[in-house]
């Protein structure tokens, strides 16, 4: 394998991270050295439908053009009928992981259903145990969300190629994923307490920020400061506003509330009031230009 120095541009580097796919930046660093494409999956020791993930994801961010031509996406199989009798008749997990999952969900699964387990087990390459931490990981966050139903089967199998994608593919991988995501759910609900969100959840735009602003490490007290900040130059909160304000402290490596304190004691730009940080005034005249 060739193993050439491989430069990687700011752009890609922010990418890469922002995803937090290590498939992905593990195919990217393959690819980017020149390695043969179809070899990926030998090379780096993984199945063919992670390399297969991993690449859409680079497609997603724009660091995999048609026109290279790296790999093909591997196209999931059709399974029919014939196949669940087959499945059902000579694979051993198969059929223990279809009556668990029947248990977990608490109702019978039709052929369309068992045909998405036979996928989880041959093609994505999930052994049965962790399709089991899976589907109850699906429930679970089911209820956090305030819905008291089961998930669908189509819905735990968009999560089980999340997981593939993230090479999520063993009971210690699936522990700490779960660990992660837990972590994450507590932070959520502090940052809403400071944000002063009760009786009601985020909606899709403002958990998009959110999550991208705890992505950045900010301790709590940033987020008050930014918030009381917020509130105090607008009259009330707004996302973008607190957006910008975080965003400049962030590449500014600004992440606490002393941090931030500390930077605004230093001279500001000539003709800046002293009143406001950078941070705000970046964002006071982004406000101005959107109007």
């Amino acid at each position: 394998m060739n193993t050439a120095e491989v430069h990687i541009p700011q752009k890609d580097m922010r990418k890469l991270l922002a995803t937090a796919s290590a498939d992905a930046a593990l195919l990217y660093l393959y690819l980017q050295g020149g390695n043969a494409p179809d070899m990926a999956a030998e090379k780096l020791n993984i199945s063919q439908s992670r390399v297969s993930c991993a690449l859409a994801t680079l497609r997603q961010l724009d660091l995999y053009g048609q026109e290279k031509s790296l790999v093909a996406p591997m196209q999931r199989p059709t399974y029919t009928e014939q196949d669940i009798l087959c499945a059902m008749d000579t694979d051993r997990d198969f059929r223990a992981l279809y009556g668990e999952i029947q248990r977990l969900l608490g109702r019978p699964l039709n052929t369309e259903e068992m045909k998405i387990i036979l996928g989880f087990i041959r093609y994505l390459g999930l052994a049965p145990d962790v399709v089991c931490v899976l589907v109850s990981y699906c429930k679970d966050r089911n209820r956090q969300r305030g819905n008291h139903r089961n998930p669908s089967l189509r819905t735990i199998e968009k999560e089980a190629y999340a997981w593939a994608e993230q090479g999520i593919d063993t009971m210690e991988e699936a522990a700490a994923f779960i660990q992660r995501q837990n972590v994450r759910t507590s932070q959520l609900g502090q940052l809403m307490k400071v944000l002063q969100i009760y009786g009601r959840k985020l909606t899709a735009g403002e958990e998009k920020y959110a999550n991208a602003w705890l992505e950045m490490g900010f301790s709590m007290d940033a987020f008050r400061l930014a918030y009381e900040r917020t509130c105090l130059n607008t009259g009330n909160m707004a996302w973008a506003y607190m957006n910008t304000i975080l965003t400049r402290w962030h590449e500014a490596g600004l992440h606490t509330a002393e941090q931030v304190k500390n930077q605004d004691k230093k001279p500001v730009p000539k003709g800046a009031s002293g009143q406001l940080g950078q941070a705000e005034l970046a964002a006071i005249q982004k406000l101005m230009q959107e109007g």
